[in-house]
C-alpha cells in the first residue's frame, strides 16, 4: 500500500511534519512526496532515511520532485 503526500507551495518544516504524519498513520510500505523545493527535498529525504525508509527514486519535473520512499 502507498501514500501520496502533495506539499507543494509548502515551506519547511511543513512537508517533513507531513511525512512524520504519514510515517504514523500506519505501516506503509511505500510512501510518495510531491515538493517544490530543494530544502524540502533534502529534508524529507534526511527524515525519512531516520525513520528507516530508503529512497527509492527522485524524480525531478521542472522545478518539482516526486520523492519515492520505500520502507527497509
Amino acid at each position: 500500500m502507498s501514500t501520496t503526500i502533495d506539499t507543494r507551495g509548502l515551506s519547511c518544516p511543513q512537508p517533513v511534519l507531513m511525512f512524520m504524519d504519514a510515517v504514523k498513520s500506519g505501516n506503509e510500505n511505500e510512501i510518495i512526496v510531491f515538493t517544490d523545493t530543494d530544502a524540502s527535498k533534502e529534508n524529507v529525504s534526511r527524515a525519512a532515511e531516520n525513520k528507516k525508509y530508503t529512497i527509492k527514486d527522485i524524480e525531478q519535473q521542472g522545478d518539482e520532485y516526486k520523492i519515492t520512499l520505500i520502507k527497509d
